[in-house]
Parts: structure tokens; C-alpha cells; sequence
């Protein structure tokens, strides 16, 4: 009774499992270089603006009037907020580029799973 519910033979539950955990091991794989690729970009993104919030004191100890002051903050907060708004861009690439790779990537290893498993070697 039990035999009649298991689709699959022995072999083939063992070949699907070996498969399986091979496909899981990539996919994970494939995920951890994803979020370092969003790790590294802010990052790099936080360097630049620190780097920034440095220069911005810098320029402020150098200017000499009160308007030099102020067109400094007005030039450091238009620069920051274009490039807040710039990185919001880029970390979104980052995620839709990780989701069309994602699907893209288990679509393959779903149809070559079930390549191995209708294979003549796996019955």
C-alpha cells in the first residue's frame, strides 16, 4: 500500500533529493552574492557621503561671510539629495536585477531537475 502512494522509485527519490540539494546550495549561493552587491554599493555610497559631511565642515571653517556659509549648505543639502536619490535608484536595479535573475535561475534548475528525473538513467 505504501509502494502504490510513492511516485517515485528509490533511485529516482534518491536522485531528485542529490539534485534538489545541489539546486538549494546554488540558489543560496546566488543570494549571498546579491546582498553583497547591495552590501558593497551603500558602502560605497556612505564613504562618498561621509566624505562629503568631511568637506562640508572643511568649506565651512575656510568661508570668510555669512553668504559663503549659506551657498555652502544649500550646495551640500542639493548634492545630498540628489545623490540619496540616485542610490534609491541604484539599490532598486540591484533588487530587480536580483529578482529576474532569481526567477531566471530557478526556472533552469527546475527544468534541469526534471530533465535528470524523465532521464532513462534515473528510473
Amino acid at each position: 500500500m505504501m509502494n502504490r502512494m510513492n511516485v517515485f522509485t528509490q533511485p529516482q527519490t534518491a536522485l531528485f533529493g542529490q539534485q534538489a540539494f545541489l539546486a538549494l546550495g546554488r540558489l543560496q549561493g546566488h543570494a549571498f552574492k546579491s546582498m553583497m552587491s547591495y552590501q558593497i554599493e551603500a558602502l560605497a555610497f556612505l564613504k562618498h557621503r561621509y566624505e562629503q559631511d568631511v568637506k562640508l565642515l572643511e568649506d565651512l571653517n575656510a568661508s570668510k561671510e555669512i553668504d559663503d556659509a549659506v551657498h555652502i549648505y544649500t550646495d551640500f543639502f542639493q548634492n545630498a539629495l540628489n545623490d540619496y536619490s540616485s542610490e534609491a535608484g541604484k539599490m532598486a536595479n540591484i533588487g530587480s536585477k536580483f529578482a529576474s535573475e532569481t526567477a531566471d535561475r530557478i526556472q533552469r534548475e527546475a527544468e534541469a531537475l526534471a530533465d535528470e528525473l524523465s532521464s532513462p538513467k534515473a528510473a
